[in-house]
């Protein structure tokens, strides 16, 4: 849950730090529905776009670092961030406010005020869970974005081993909170023959930032995400443009799920190799690739308004 994950052999070990990769974003804060939202923000004019990162269950804004400077120099502003009681946004007590709908609102929130800074055309992307809180802003409100990418997310409710270790999560949390979940996991990657290294200086800022999530946050979400109903014929009912696009051996929603949520979407669709369920860590130089590629062949909205008269 809380590293990126793999059997040996099919996502080679970065060479770079991953989440410590190093970028040129400042730390800025954005308001959010419940409080202040941590974000990076590459800044510039974004002469191509401007895109906001939005990272998954137990995830920040520095699972996109190693992209943050290859999207700046191709000409996008990039904005990523931590969702509410994740890492360094904090949140409120009660599970009951981490529910998708209230963390989709954050993000038409934090539109809007990209929007008052001046920011024209807007590409959303969601990781994992974030994707499923992604869907929801677009649903809410999907004038605010030109694009919608799904980067290893799905259909619907998480299943399988990722669920069921979810259902652990309470009565952990119950017992020991956040750190007695943080132990749990680490002692689980360490007896995991299939878990993939994890750079030293890495693995500390990981068991750093999962110490800082709110409990209340990781119930939430963790409830959130093992009982999302399948929206996509509502998002296809948007028009809004769509990649997905995940790691070739994706652990957490099926790869045959997502290629089959792609084609009931009539989305684009990409498979990231060399990637498992974290593609901007585990293979950023194609997930760069992938996202270019997708935004440069969907036309502006000046464009698309103008085809439609």
């Amino acid at each position: 849950m809380g590293t990126p994950g793999g059997a040996e052999g099919r996502a080679p070990v970065p060479d770079d730090l991953g989440q410590l990769a190093d970028h040129d974003a400042r730390h800025r804060t954005l308001a959010g529905g419940a409080g202040p939202l941590a974000a990076l923000d590459t800044g510039g004019d974004g002469r191509r776009g401007t895109v906001l990162l939005v990272a998954g269950f137990t995830g920040s804004k520095e699972d996109f670092a190693p992209l943050l400077r290859p999207l700046g120099t191709a000409g996008y502003r990039v904005v990523a961030l931590d969702q509410r009681g994740q890492f360094q946004s904090p949140g409120p007590d009660d599970p009951a406010a981490y529910s998708v709908s209230e963390l989709g609102a954050d993000l038409v929130g934090v539109a809007a005020q990209l929007r008052a800074e001046g920011v024209g055309t807007l590409h959303l992307l969601g990781h994992s869970f974030g994707g499923l809180v992604a869907r929801a802003a677009v649903l809410a409100d999907p004038g605010a974005f030109r694009t919608l990418t799904l980067l290893g997310s799905g259909p619907a409710r998480l299943g399988g081993s990722r669920a069921q270790l979810l259902e652990h999560l309470t009565p952990l949390l119950d017992a020991g909170g956040v750190a007695l979940v943080n132990e749990a996991l680490e002692q689980l990657a360490m007896t995991d023959p299939t878990a993939r290294p994890v750079p030293e200086p890495t693995r500390r800022f990981l068991s750093h930032r999962f110490l800082a999530n709110s409990a209340a946050g990781l119930r939430g979400m963790a409830d959130a995400m093992t009982a999302e109903p399948d929206r996509v014929a509502e998002l296809a009912g948007t028009g809004v443009p769509v990649l997905v696009t995940h790691g070739a051996h994706d652990d957490a929603w099926t790869p045959a799920e997502q290629e089959d949520m792609a084609r009931r979407l009539g989305a684009r669709y990409a498979v990231i190799e060399g990637a498992v369920h974290s593609p901007a860590v585990e293979n950023p130089r194609r997930t760069v690739e992938v996202l270019l590629d997708f935004w440069a062949s969907v036309p502006a909205a000046a464009d698309t308004a103008e085809a439609l008269r």
